[in-house]
């Protein structure tokens, strides 16, 4: 039987493609059925890729900057992934690495070093946290191989290894990697920090949007969205997000109280 695409349409949101449409668009998305609309199914994944840039254009949406084909094979599903003593590279850009890695749950490879991963429901939003965009290619995007082997790896105590030290001061934090990118895209010698604030309290919107659909992929991206928007916040008003953390850690580090309806409540409030 040969394998079905169905081409969607979110009004007012996007036009994309799926083989699942209530895994993609219902699961995934959070949308219901008469919230979405298939405007044509098809066993060619090539006249259906075609078709659907056609139809982002004619709608006025953003135009993928790959077609669908591009990223899905016919006959084969399975992500070519490129493995490094380093790294471990998805053939996909970060922004349709959340699709592809719940169409191939279950895909294995190997390390020699570290032995065999697999995309597990799990660890998928370790992954979407700790991709990267490959500098050489922004369709590409990568993952540090000994930074997942620990995340993977049962922990026996509760202290940080001498090697997981090692490797957590030696390795650029996100937050470095976020105002990396800030400064490429000119936020810091350009932006402001009250529209940062206004774009804060739209990401907080989704956020409550997701929470209330239960759509736990889109609460992981309104919260990542969030600490994105809070760290450029903190550097425009020229302070880096990690101090912010280890004041508000050291206040809170002792304080006492008891949980009431959900909320932690302090004891001097009670």
């Amino acid at each position: 039987m040969k394998e079905i695409f169905y081409l969607y349409h979110i009004p007012g949101k996007k036009i994309g493609i799926t083989r699942n449409l209530k895994d993609r668009v219902t699961r995934q998305q959070g949308y219901t059925a008469d919230e979405y609309e298939v405007l044509l199914t098809s066993d060619d994944i090539d006249y259906i890729s075609d078709k659907e840039i056609e139809l982002q254009k004619s709608y006025g949406y953003k135009v993928d900057r790959q077609k669908y084909n591009s990223l899905t094979k016919k006959n084969n599903n399975n992500m070519k992934i490129n493995v490094t003593e380093q790294t471990t590279t998805f053939p996909v850009p970060i922004a349709k690495l959340r699709g592809r890695l719940m169409d191939n749950i279950g895909l294995k490879w190997r390390h020699p070093e570290f032995g065999t991963f697999e995309i597990t429901k799990d660890n998928i939003s370790w992954i979407l946290s700790n991709a990267k965009i490959s500098m050489y290619n922004p369709q590409r995007c990568y993952i540090y191989n000994k930074a997942f082997y620990t995340s993977e790896k049962p922990s026996t105590t509760n202290s940080t290894s001498p090697e997981q030290v090692f490797w957590y001061n030696n390795t650029e934090s996100v937050y470095d990697l976020i105002r990396s990118w800030a400064t490429d895209k000119g936020i810091y010698k350009s932006g402001d920090a009250r529209t940062q604030y206004i774009k804060l309290m739209e990401e907080a919107g989704e956020l409550a949007q997701a929470i209330l659909k239960n759509d736990e992929p889109e609460v992981i991206d309104a919260i990542g969205d969030m600490v994105v928007v809070l760290t450029n916040l903190a550097k425009l008003r020229g302070h880096n997000i990690e101090d912010c953390i280890t004041s508000a850690y050291d206040v809170i580090k002792s304080r006492q109280g008891k949980m009431i309806n959900g909320t932690f409540v302090k004891r001097e409030s009670l």
